[in-house]
């Protein structure tokens, strides 16, 4: 039962199945449990993940008719009554909220808890005019504007376009947060689009040297200005982008050891070469997604004493650092991303799909 509203209409683009494109459907009733709220949606951003849920085969936890989409700002607009507080509030969605009270979230395995909610795969998602989520770990945005659609602190974005903090940003953040990575250590980054981007722009603002590997000497060039000590196009094979990352190493007087490496790519090249720069004291952390497979030496690992970690979006927790750094334009959004009315979505996936698309698609509805 909801404790402020009793019923909202709305609508949402629904996935009946993969391949089969997206159908506006009409909502007659979004009503938010005791704790959960509705939010009305100001921006969805359009993600990998999406794209291979629509076209990939990759399959949803929730059966279709689904909407996808977990990249989502907007405004709260009701809520359960655990949360009343939250009600009004300009918020930013995690991609996955886990649940706070089983063994693996007190145990600090959150980002595997089995009872998680990630919006667009275990429930209804944000290509949407609402949309119902966990109220718990929604991260405020508290700051003057934020649902009148203005730009918001240094970050020369509105809250429709902070939407792709959840996910494109924080997950590379609670990456990098976890590796350990400091001022003055080298962190390399694979695959310079989106995630990847925000990857080198959050390396940068910790202190680190970066140097970033790509296919498109346009993504390379587009970050120079934001992050990117060092570019490298990788067409030149593996053995030759290993060898430019020793290299800016030496000539910066840095260690040979204990590099990060971020693959990001999502792509069986980039995880061949993040293995190949992976070396004594490595930490090698895999943030794209393929279904591909790939050959290794895991015996590596040993002879290195190096280290190869998974990472799975980002704790709640971790969102409001990583608004702040976009917030205090320590990380540009806006440079990256480009806005497109959510009617157009069906058009957008697929430009996005056969990578026409040069920024982060970011959707919005055109009515409340």
């Amino acid at each position: 039962m909801s404790a402020t509203v009793t019923k909202i209409e709305g609508w949402r683009w629904e996935m009946h199945s993969p391949g089969s494109g997206l159908t506006r459907t009409r909502v007659e009733s979004f009503e938010p449990r005791a704790d959960e709220a509705l939010v009305r949606v100001a921006g969805c951003g359009v993600c990998h993940t999406d794209l291979g849920y629509l076209y990939d085969g990759v399959r949803t936890r929730k059966a279709p008719p689904l909407a996808l989409g977990h990249e989502i700002s907007g405004e709260v607009v009701a809520v359960g009554e655990r949360y009343p507080e939250l009600l009004g509030k300009a918020v930013i969605v995690p991609a996955v909220t886990p649940c706070g009270d089983c063994e693996d979230c007190h145990e600090g395995r959150a980002a595997v808890c089995k009872r998680q909610i990630m919006p667009g795969n275990d429930v209804q998602g944000g290509f949407a005019s609402h949309v119902i989520v966990p109220a718990r770990g929604l991260c405020v945005v508290d700051v003057p504007g934020a649902l009148e659609g203005r730009v918001l602190g240094k970050s020369e974005c509105t809250l429709a376009e902070l939407s792709v903090i959840a996910d494109a940003v924080s997950t590379p953040y609670q990456a990098i947060c976890r590796s350990g990575l400091g001022e003055g250590d080298l962190a390399l980054v694979v695959g310079l689009g989106g995630v990847g981007g925000y990857a080198v722009q959050i390396a940068k603002a910790l202190g680190a040297h970066v140097i970033g590997f790509d296919l498109d000497p346009a993504r390379i060039a587009s970050l120079a200005a934001h992050g990117l000590d060092l570019g490298v196009d990788v067409h030149a094979g593996e053995q030759a982008a290993v060898e430019a990352a020793r290299k800016f190493a030496k000539e910066r007087g840095l260690s040979a050891s204990g590099w990060r490496i971020f693959e990001c790519s999502g792509s069986k090249g980039g995880q061949a070469l993040a293995w190949r720069l992976l070396g004594p004291a490595g930490w090698l952390s895999v943030v794209g997604f393929t279904m591909d497979k790939l050959e290794v030496r895991l015996s590596n690992l040993m002879a290195f004493d190096a280290t190869a970690a998974g990472n799975w979006g980002c704790v709640p927790e971790l969102y409001p650092e990583a608004l702040a750094l976009v917030l205090e334009g320590r990380v540009a959004v806006k440079p990256f991303v480009q806005s497109f009315p959510m009617e157009q979505v069906c058009e957008v996936l697929a430009a996005a799909h056969e990578h026409k698309l040069s920024k982060r698609p970011v959707l919005i509805p055109g009515d409340k």
